[in-house]
């Protein structure tokens, strides 16, 4: 696990998954898959082979690895901490076998001190799967939505047990101006960051922002992105955006919060 996590909107990762499949655009400059290549350059096995080169960058090959050392890991932190889960891979990918998921599932739920962050592209595969899963209420649930193709994700995310519903709308590659966002709680906007990054519109982002403020939705936009994302920042109309749904650890509700 790693602590003191550079995502703004956690506070660590766990990851029992590693390596993953490209399925969409919003995968093709995953940063997971160059720290991927770099951690079996270090020598971490766990991240041996799950990566393939190609026009000079790694790429997913679709190699699936499960992490049983890293199983219990959590419920050795004792002080509770925002966790987002499986930053290196994909939970509800169809190499996870759903026994296994049902064993993260459990770590989560007995250690209740954390708040879990769950996100997926595999919205199809997650609401299968919700029914024969054991939602405890710390673990949000959240998809993966680049574009307005993609939207569809969150009908799925929608029709699951999760208590807390989030989407992440990270990188943004184009429109969402029809957001259906009944039943979410927490939307997260940010533009693509590093190498060959793909601009974000910033009338993209106020879209989604005033949708959320009319639908009572928490909004945190994460950052501009592009190639040096330092730079650009994450200031949006003179302020920053850093809300949290009202499940949120109370130490992590920088500016206004909304109920669930």
């Amino acid at each position: 696990m790693a602590t003191n996590s550079a995502i703004e909107w956690t506070e660590a990762t766990w990851n029992p998954v590693a390596g993953c499949t490209i399925i969409s655009p919003g995968c093709t400059n995953c940063y997971a898959m160059r720290m991927a290549r770099r951690l079996e350059a270090m020598g971490q096995p766990k991240y041996a082979g799950t990566t393939r080169m190609s026009g000079g960058r790694a790429k997913w090959n679709g190699v699936v690895r499960l992490d049983e050392t890293s199983l219990k890991l959590p419920k050795t932190w004792k002080t509770g901490r925002m966790i987002f889960v499986n930053s290196m891979s994909d939970l509800f990918h169809e190499s996870v076998p759903v026994d296994f998921i049902r064993r993260v599932f459990d770590t989560m739920a007995d250690a209740s001190q954390h708040t879990f962050q769950i996100l997926t592209k595999r919205a199809e595969r997650l609401e299968e799967l919700s029914i024969d899963l054991k939602w405890p209420d710390n673990v949000w649930m959240g998809v993966s939505v680049e574009s307005a193709d993609y939207q569809y994700r969150i009908d799925h995310l929608r029709k699951t047990d999760a208590k807390t519903k989030f989407l992440s709308l990270e990188p943004l590659l184009g429109p969402l101006d029809n957001l259906n966002l009944l039943g979410i709680h927490w939307a997260i906007v940010g533009g693509e960051s590093g190498p060959n990054a793909r601009a974000v519109s910033p009338e993209w982002v106020r879209s989604i922002r005033d949708q959320c403020l009319d639908a009572d939705v928490a909004f945190h936009f994460k950052q501009w992105g592009g190639v040096n994302k330092k730079k650009t920042g994450r200031t949006l109309d003179n302020r920053t955006w850093d809300e949290f749904p009202r499940s949120a650890p109370s130490e992590l509700h920088d500016q206004t919060t909304f109920h669930p």
